[in-house]
């Protein structure tokens, strides 16, 4: 058994510090366990959301040595003990105590984009006719357990602080699970281009990056739907087969 330190930060509002706290650890442990011990010897007032212990709940989520992961993820044994572990809260949203940030701006971005549309049944019983291959694509995207690690770590949310412009990462992975469902009729492409903000993406993956699914963000989700915008709204043969071919349909996955 070995001895580690960590440096916590302490406070309310954005207001507080960093303060160091030396434990003794054990082979196996994660920075939740030692976040945890901390509290029961310790520090029995540091504030910390944690549930599942099991990377599917998406609670624990902080920034470790300055980067987003979830803590109950994160094994002592990945990271370099012979310094203190920085564990502080995550920086794109706003700040309450200690290891807690106020996530709900999130809740409210959902709401504010269309939700699934189904097409009618292909089948008397209510059943439709899919193909697997876009089965297969819109089930990765349910993969997601709303840590919001890819919010955090978006630039344009963390650094620009574009929260009444732009939805981020996570729901643009949202709207690629409903615009890319083979059963949805709905059309979420003008919403993408202007109330969400779908162009400040400039795909530097750095979401895919710190995502604890290993859902690919990036290429399978954010990507396609900037294409889709692009063909829709930008490309000169499309709007003339529009003007030939009034009403249009919805871009095929």
């Amino acid at each position: 058994m070995s001895t580690a330190t960590f440096r916590i930060w302490r406070g309310e509002s954005g207001n507080g510090g960093f303060r160091d706290h030396t434990i003794e650890v054990s082979e196996g442990m994660v920075v939740l366990d030692a976040v945890h011990k901390i509290q029961a010897t310790q520090a029995n007032d540091l504030a910390c959301r944690w549930n599942c212990k099991a990377g599917k709940c998406g609670s624990c989520s902080a920034e470790i040595n300055g980067s987003p992961r979830l803590m109950c993820m994160t094994r002592l044994n990945q990271i370099p003990l012979d310094q203190p572990v920085t564990i502080e809260p995550m920086r794109t949203f706003p700040h309450r105590k200690d290891l807690v940030t106020d996530v709900s701006w999130n809740f409210g971005v959902k709401k504010r984009i269309a939700k699934f549309a189904p097409r009618k049944a292909d089948a008397a019983d209510g059943t439709f006719k899919m193909g697997q291959a876009d089965i297969d694509r819109v089930q990765e995207f349910r993969k997601c357990i709303e840590c919001f690690l890819c919010q955090d770590v978006c630039h344009v949310l963390r650094e620009h602080h574009k929260h009444d412009e732009f939805i981020g990462p996570r729901f643009l992975l949202y709207n690629a699970a409903l615009e890319m469902h083979p059963a949805d009729t709905g059309d979420r492409l003008a919403a993408l281009k202007t109330d969400h903000g779908i162009g400040y993406c400039n795909i530097t993956k750095c979401c895919t990056n710190v995502c604890p699914e290993d859902i690919r963000i990036t290429d399978n989700a954010i990507i396609p739907l900037k294409e889709r915008v692009v063909d829709k709204f930008y490309d000169p043969l499309g709007w003339l087969l529009k003007k030939l071919r009034p009403g249009g349909t919805k871009a095929q996955p």
